[in-house]
């Protein structure tokens, strides 16, 4: 975030013990602020527009509207407009939290446009750090947890047909904005895509966003499955 106000964060979970947990664990950062928590993913969709997170920590299985529809409904709902400031997300980040680990429940919730997932008993500090770096634009999986995720996607995905439709996807980015794509799906940071490329973070935030736009994409994530889908990586 680049103002001085807390980043904005939704706790969705049907589990009270959960969001009680969340709430006091979050309480001690001083620069986030816990704006609502609700119980489901159909209350999540209404709370957004109520009370505009910047982050959204997701539970997967909830009842009347589960996790992943909730986030594929947020995230396209809430894609990038026009005029929107390029460096910033333009749509509040989804964290999936889950108590299990990269099954394909979460890879759809990657492919819906989730920004990463972390694990229920994830360290507090690490929680936290997440949410910073969601709200920042950053990436909240480790580069090995991205290649891991990335490469269960495209083992157990359909076969492209000839020719590519990924690749005439991939195609709509810059050049610049490709090799951009290409880093992120070697799991590169953006500080280490910008020593790679050799130009700013805030320029390499840029081209993740404009490629994001460009493609009515949420995730940095989906830019990375293209990459591969398109065999590009």
């Amino acid at each position: 975030m680049t103002d001085s106000r807390p980043i904005r964060v939704l706790l969705v979970d049907d589990d009270p013990l959960v969001r009680s947990g969340l709430q006091i664990m979050l309480g001690g950062a001083e620069d986030i602020a816990v704006v609502a928590e609700v119980s489901d993913g159909a209350q999540a969709v209404e709370a957004v527009g109520e009370h505009e997170p910047d982050v959204i920590l997701m539970d997967v299985r909830m009842p009347l509207l589960d996790g992943i529809s909730a986030t594929a409904q947020l995230c396209k709902a809430t894609s990038a407009a026009p005029g929107t400031d390029p460096i910033q997300p333009p749509h509040p980040q989804v964290i999936v939290m889950t108590t299990f680990d990269a099954d394909d429940t979460v890879v759809a919730a990657l492919r819906a446009g989730a920004a990463g997932f972390l694990l229920k008993h994830t360290p507090p500090e690490r929680i936290i750090d997440a949410i910073r770096r969601a709200a920042a634009g950053e990436p909240v999986l480790s580069p090995e947890v991205t290649r891991t995720l990335i490469g269960h996607v495209t083992e157990t995905g359909p076969v492209a047909a000839e020719p590519n439709p990924a690749a005439d996807t991939f195609a709509q980015l810059s050049s610049r904005e490709q090799d951009v794509a290409r880093a992120v799906a070697q799991g590169m940071s953006n500080a280490e895509i910008a020593a790679e490329l050799y130009m700013s973070v805030g320029t390499v935030k840029a081209h993740i966003s404009s490629a994001l736009t460009k493609l009515d994409y949420t995730s940095r994530i989906q830019l990375a499955i293209l990459a591969h889908d398109a065999n590009k990586v």
